[in-house]
């Protein structure tokens, strides 16, 4: 049964930070808001976490997971960025953007993508993802929750307690979160290739 914590949006309670943070570090499975919407998270080397967002999500092998980072600091110890790119994402972090760049040996290989070696990375622009990555000390592995067979993800943090109860250990509740997921633009070929027209604005990679 998953736990519940009912924070506040832009001031998010310490002590309940510390304790999904505590689960997360235990290898639990989290649900929690962001800029765009909600997403599943767990920790970097958790495979049985790996292994339930599959399975909740029905993924294949060559879906790319996101980091989710505290800032470009943490996201450079994991992929790579050459300088030609550095000023123009550094302009778009914090937002609603993932970012597809080659990963560094940082990251284990079954996160990667089969053939490209890439993994997603994003800086949330959300009040309580970082304060929560503050209180974890490392990014959450993560992945849109939108469950198969749907178009939209889920807003209501109550509404994910309740259908997914059995599934994860906790689920972050800060309000009504947006139900548009995030630009996804893929850095890993010669030029920028937008992936997902979502929250973010495209234009400033067109």
């Amino acid at each position: 049964m998953a736990r519940y914590f009912d924070v506040h949006p832009d001031n998010p309670q310490p002590r309940a930070l510390r304790q999904v943070a505590d689960l997360v570090r235990a290898d639990g499975l989290i649900a929690y808001p962001t800029d765009s919407c909600f997403a599943l998270g767990c920790r970097l080397g958790n495979q049985e976490g790996i292994d339930r967002i599959r399975e909740i999500r029905r993924l294949d092998s060559g879906h790319h997971f996101t980091l989710v980072c505290r800032n470009f600091a943490q996201l450079g110890q994991f992929v790579h960025v050459s300088n030609a790119l550095f000023r123009s994402i550094k302009a778009a972090t914090p937002g609603s953007y993932t970012f597809i760049l080659p990963a560094t040996k940082e990251v284990p290989r079954r996160l990667l993508h089969p053939r490209k070696k890439t993994v997603g990375v994003r800086i949330p622009d959300h009040a309580v993802t970082q304060a929560l990555l503050a209180e974890l000390g490392e990014p959450l592995l993560s992945s849109t929750l939108l469950l198969p067979d749907e178009t939209e993800p889920m807003t209501q943090g109550w509404e994910i307690k309740e259908r997914l109860d059995p599934v994860v250990d906790a689920v972050i509740d800060a309000g009504e979160c947006g139900a548009v997921p995030t630009t996804v633009v893929d850095f890993s070929q010669a030029g920028p290739e937008i992936l997902r027209r979502g929250a973010g604005d495209p234009s400033r990679f067109e």
